[in-house]
């Protein structure tokens, strides 16, 4: 424990000193001048403060006023030096942030039992700052566990309904970056980017529920097998629903809304506009992009022009203008995010 002396005498501060010693553990730094200990202070934090009241310039209150307000001092324990009769000087020390007094001529016996007694409630606050901070980590390892197992239930989810979808992988990665920069370009805080990162592909896991006679046929599909094909947001919001983990939730709102349209000619519930929850209208714009410049059995990859052509085209009326704006903004990462993913031929 390290004693902080302030006193603008040297014998005071050497007697001090001394009779501190026969505590253990514990070390004096010392000062006759109080805007050096100020200056000290400020960088390092002692763990007890003696000060006497009758100094030049800076006097013992003024010091522990200007000792308080300093960043992280407010805890540590001061006790000012005077004479048993100045009870204005020690009310107006209280005020300012004294936690206890010593009366001149100091007594031995007394200060040893003062500082004693302080120092042990210093020692018993810093435990439970440390025992706080501990616990903090403790906390913070233990949801960083649980965010861990839930990615790789979302990212094990993926892979079973990619291996009964004609779409790859990479399109998995393309779409979920995609979404990501358009996160990124509207605003939205590095969290929420990294939430819609992970959710968006789990945006068609309910495709685990569609026939293989529907979800692999090559052909235009009727109007009867694209309505079971419709059923596939319903089928991957009640996957993922009902879930406590935000993860979890973001991708239940995601597989159940990526299909409506901003004019509320979508499916399933032909929500329209700002209803729209503003993940699904940002995976909407993802999704297809991505969908228009991919190949699949039943068509060629389209033109990276032609693609974005049709995308803003289908402002106001599919896509959410403002998602398309914040798309569309970055074509250099759209780029990138393309060459990086790139299907393996």
């Amino acid at each position: 424990m390290n004693l902080l002396i302030v006193d603008d005498t040297q014998v005071n501060v050497t007697l001090l000193s001394m009779l501190v010693r026969e505590l253990p553990d514990v070390t004096t730094t010392e000062f006759t001048e109080a805007s050096a200990a100020l200056e000290w202070s400020a960088a390092n934090e002692p763990d007890l403060v003696l000060v006497d009241y009758l100094m030049p310039e800076i006097d013992g209150v003024e010091f522990i006023r200007r000792f308080r307000n300093l960043k992280g001092r407010d805890a540590v324990p001061v006790l000012m030096i005077t004479s048993a009769s100045e009870a204005p000087v020690r009310l107006a020390a209280l005020e300012a942030g004294a936690s206890d007094f010593l009366s001149r001529p100091v007594d031995k016996v007394e200060l040893i039992a003062r500082l004693r007694n302080a120092l042990a409630r210093r020692s018993a606050e810093l435990h439970l700052s440390n025992r706080a901070v501990w616990l903090a980590e403790q906390v913070q390892k233990a949801t960083a566990q649980v965010r861990a197992r839930e990615r790789e239930v979302i990212h094990r989810l993926a892979q079973a309904a990619e291996y009964r979808d004609p779409e790859t992988g990479a399109h998995l990665l393309r779409m979920a970056h995609y979404s990501r920069l358009i996160a990124r370009n509207l605003g939205l805080p590095e969290s929420e980017q990294t939430l819609i990162l992970e959710a968006a592909p789990m945006h068609d896991v309910g495709k685990m529920g569609t026939p293989d006679h529907i979800l692999l046929k090559p052909g235009r599909l009727s109007d009867e097998e694209m309505a079971i094909m419709r059923k596939h947001t319903e089928i991957g919001g009640m996957i993922l629903g009902g879930s406590s983990s935000p993860l979890l939730q973001a991708a239940a709102e995601i597989a159940l809304t990526h299909h409506e349209k901003y004019d509320g000619t979508g499916y399933p519930k032909g929500t329209r506009g700002q209803a729209i929850p503003l993940y699904g209208r940002i995976v909407a714009v993802a999704d297809v992009f991505d969908a228009l410049t991919s190949k699949r059995p039943y068509k060629e990859a389209w033109e990276y022009e032609r693609a974005v052509a049709t995308i803003r085209e289908g402002r106001g009326n599919h896509f959410d203008p403002t998602c398309v704006s914040a798309f569309l903004v970055d074509e250099e990462s759209i780029k990138s995010i393309r060459r990086q993913f790139a299907d393996e031929s």
